[in-house]
């Protein structure tokens, strides 16, 4: 497990750029964490990385933003995913292995994700700002 610390939302952003830096592009990148630990945050430096230049947002409603970059990027929320209905009504297990996949609440799906994920908890540090990213299933070095 590596363990990387955030102090603010843009060098959050570069731990995203520093993981887009070690994928091959069909990833599967789990994100665990409450509200406003940032985890769109996150995405928005990974996807800037692969050269995706629309703007990212939380798919919240939509439950899955599409991206174009260096790879096919999908961003899901799951937030409001319950039950594996609400899981295959995402259409998510046809988008493995067709691109990256970074899920927010992967918490609501973890029976569900693939056994070589990348996760990645993300937790409050020593002040509101401080984020403490705990990677597992990637090398960084």
């Amino acid at each position: 497990m590596t363990k990387l610390i955030s102090d603010s939302a843009s060098q959050t952003e570069k731990i995203g750029a520093q993981i887009a830096e070690k994928l091959s592009g069909v990833e599967v990148i789990a994100l665990f964490g409450g509200l406003g630990m940032g985890k769109t945050a996150f995405t928005r430096g990974l996807s800037a990385a692969l050269g995706v230049e629309s703007g990212v947002s939380s798919p919240t409603f939509s439950l899955v933003n599409e991206y174009r970059g260096k790879w096919n990027l999908y961003h899901f929320d799951m937030y409001r995913v319950n039950t594996w209905e609400d899981l295959y009504s995402t259409g998510f297990f046809d988008y493995i292995g067709n691109g990256i996949l970074v899920i927010e609440w992967s918490e609501n799906i973890e029976g569900a994700l693939p056994d070589d994920c990348v996760r990645i908890t993300i937790s409050r540090g020593e002040n509101d700002n401080q984020r403490i990213f705990e990677i597992e299933g990637l090398d960084l070095n």
